[in-house]
């Protein structure tokens, strides 16, 4: 199990995602600034072709520890490159 007392929440979240999708572009944020509700915005090529159920599942996956005693809530926001690129524009 993943030590929390030496990482904040946040960082553990982005950390157990960029493992199991190395090359997406990440942001986590403490809602509540309680360190139990966040949300996170998650970007990654590995969501082409995917249904939004489908891309959640892929992040609820690396996160399926942190969420068991860690994590109380968790929004999620998933694109892939192209939809987040007209977001940006």
């Amino acid at each position: 199990m993943i030590n929390i007392i030496s990482m904040q929440k946040d960082k553990l979240i982005h950390q157990a995602i960029q493992a199991h999708l190395p090359n997406a572009h990440i942001e986590v944020e403490d809602t509540m600034g309680d360190q139990n509700h966040f949300q996170a915005t998650v970007v990654s090529e590995e969501f082409e072709g995917k249904t939004l159920l489908e891309q959640h599942q892929v992040v609820y996956k690396a996160l399926q520890e942190l969420l068991k005693e860690q994590v109380h809530a968790l929004a999620l926001k998933t694109y892939t490159p192209s939809e987040w690129q007209s977001l940006s524009s």
